[in-house]
């Protein structure tokens, strides 16, 4: 049998208090970084967190928006963006380094992942942030997105990231958040969902489409309901499967 090597990554820090639960079956964590949620503070419990526990250690910036919690595109000079998201990458930079551990990938958050996704513009001024650090980072990025291609374009390292508890439209983007079946609650749904992706490389669509996709790393929500019971239980199966999460 065919052994495959996945990485399970969460966002934590974002006020909801499950991280000690959760890291235990991850292998990378996205942290916020200030901008959608969490501070100075919460950013060293996370990285200390992530330490105890092997966890690769992933900037979470989003738009400068806590009220909406990032999930709302904000109209922003590029500018005032490229500032926004370089300051939120630097300050979780900063706390890694004050604890001696090693920032190993951005990965935006909520309506910029979306954007940077499908809108060259917003993908140039992530790109240009990141060149603009000389870090040597890996970017999380969905497969055949615009975000990808400008990073591949500027010799910017990507891993592709697939959803577990969120559901595709069949141009592989994400099925809104205000649609009733866009998010998977169910541990049997969500195993099958990822199983597929793994071992088919392909994602069965909302219209029962199963369209091409790669992913190297997989995402559940922190913020999700039974977020801590969908996490153990995936790992779980999967590992049952004979798939490597590291």
């Amino acid at each position: 049998m065919k052994n495959y090597t996945i990485d399970i990554n969460v966002d934590l820090g974002e006020g909801i208090g499950n991280e000690l639960e959760i890291m235990p079956y991850i292998t990378s964590c996205n942290i916020a970084c200030g901008g959608h949620a969490g501070d100075t503070k919460t950013m060293h419990e996370m990285v200390k967190l992530a330490k105890m526990y092997g966890v690769k250690i992933g900037a979470h910036p989003s738009f400068p928006d806590k009220d909406n919690f990032g999930r709302k595109i904000l109209e922003m000079p590029s500018v005032v963006l490229f500032k926004s998201i370089k300051k939120q990458i630097k300050d979780l930079l900063n706390v890694t380094k004050n604890e001696n551990a090693r920032l190993h990938h951005i990965k935006l958050h909520g309506a910029l992942y979306n954007l940077a996704s499908i809108d060259k513009k917003t993908a140039k001024i992530i790109i240009k942030t990141i060149k603009s650090m000389a870090i040597p980072v890996k970017l999380y990025v969905p497969y055949q997105s615009v975000i990808a291609s400008v990073a591949i374009q500027n010799n910017i390292s990507i891993a592709y990231e697939a959803f577990a508890d969120r559901n595709y439209n069949d141009n592989l983007t994400l099925v809104s958040r205000e649609k009733s079946n866009a998010i998977i609650f169910d541990k049997a749904t969500m195993f099958n969902h990822v199983y597929r992706m793994i071992s088919t490389q392909k994602v069965k669509t909302i219209t029962n489409k199963e369209v091409a996709i790669k992913a190297d790393t997989f995402c559940i929500h922190g913020d999700s309901p039974d977020a801590v019971k969908l996490v153990k239980s995936l790992k779980e199966k999967l590992e049952t499967k004979g798939v490597i999460i590291a």
